[in-house]
């Protein structure tokens, strides 16, 4: 049995403001070593259940340097480091049997929910066949476009409410409730590992009952974007062109394993400025 762990930092327990995920502020240690142990707890999860599992854990924060190596359960194997294919869910293939979600949270312009966001702040919105999809709903897709099942996903109550529209029969475990961008009622960590450890057992034993998230194809996709900069840049990649929405540039994608690569590439986009 193989299992993606992809871990998120914004949904992690007790984390509640950019000081805590962001490199250059005074708490992101702190924020480092709340992400490593909750992946840990859901690394037990799934060995409790499937003592032989190969399990892959995908840093997918920011930089995806955030997991501290030497204090991950030494039973997995850590997928760290950027530009690498899939993004978010690095080391996800067909022969996967099961992908988590941990520390995700609530898409851009929804909630309230702690650090709501889609990718980062210059994607105001993704939707496909007219549906906004954030995080989740983007990853969970890919996942199913290869015919992995996503059987748990952690975070704020927001972004576990998002995960439950998509994919009902997955597991939830909301670690905080959200009061707003920066301030929730949240678990004791300890408190928090100790659900996920026993919800990701509870998952995984269950996979064959919850079915992937597909999106079959051709599929329409428009991006909302908050820089007229990244929009010139986006409008340059064949196939994209903008709409009559200021802020919006659209596509049509064969499948989705293309789709979700172009708006990966729209992200990317996003992060450069003007020379």
């Amino acid at each position: 049995m193989k299992a993606l762990i992809s871990v998120d930092m914004e949904g992690i327990s007790g984390i509640v403001h950019s000081s805590e995920t962001n490199p250059e502020r005074y708490d992101y240690q702190r924020g480092r070593e709340l992400m490593t142990a909750e992946a840990n707890a859901v690394i037990a999860g799934v060995l409790d259940a499937e003592p032989t599992a190969d399990v892959l854990v995908a840093d997918a924060h920011g930089t995806f340097r955030n997991l501290l190596p030497e204090q991950l359960d030494r039973r997995a194997r850590l997928v760290r480091g950027k530009p690498r294919a899939l993004n978010m869910l690095a080391g996800l293939d067909e022969e996967t049997d099961a992908a988590l979600f941990v520390g995700y949270h609530v898409r851009a312009g929804e909630g309230p929910g702690v650090l709501a966001h889609t990718m980062n702040g210059q994607i105001l919105d993704v939707r496909v066949t007219g549906r906004s999809l954030g995080e989740i709903g983007l990853n969970a897709a890919m996942a199913g476009h290869l015919g992995v099942p996503v059987v748990l996903l952690s975070g704020d109550d927001a972004a576990c409410a998002e995960a439950a529209d998509l994919i009902p029969q997955a597991v939830t475990v909301p670690v905080k409730e959200s009061l707003g961008m920066a301030a929730a009622v949240t678990l004791h960590p300890e408190e928090a590992r100790d659900r996920l450890r026993r919800a990701a057992a509870d998952a995984v034993s269950r996979r064959t009952e919850i079915p992937p998230l597909a999106l079959t194809g051709p599929l329409d996709v428009e991006a909302d974007l908050a820089s007229p900069h990244t929009i010139d840049l986006a409008a340059l990649v064949p196939g994209v062109s903008r709409t009559a929405g200021a802020r919006t540039v659209a596509f049509t994608a064969p499948d989705y394993g293309t789709a979700y690569r172009l708006i990966l590439l729209l992200a990317q986009l996003a992060t450069i400025r003007p020379a």
